[in-house]
């Protein structure tokens, strides 16, 4: 992450990683699935366009990289306990 404006956040949740990764497509754009980040908007490696931790204990020092603690918010959707049936 050297050049150009970043959009840098946390993201939580269920197999958050997993979720964030397949939307960003495989590093290699050129073997990235079409309708992913990478592969529509990405022509080379070395020009990556996104970044996203790959476990969760990467996830703990990139957010220290980042953020202060009093910069990351969570919330919770009022409908979730609605949709998983757990009232």
């Amino acid at each position: 992450i050297t050049s150009a404006p970043v959009m840098a956040m946390v993201w939580e949740g269920p197999n958050a990683i997993q979720a964030i990764r397949q939307t960003m497509g495989a590093t290699n754009p050129l073997e990235a699935t079409p309708g992913t980040i990478r592969h529509d908007l990405a022509l080379l490696t070395s020009r990556n366009l996104t970044h996203a931790s790959d476990s969760v204990e990467s996830a703990a020092i990139e957010i220290n990289n980042w953020f202060k603690p009093e910069e990351i918010s969570s919330w919770e959707r009022t409908n979730e306990n609605w949709f998983s049936g757990s009232n």
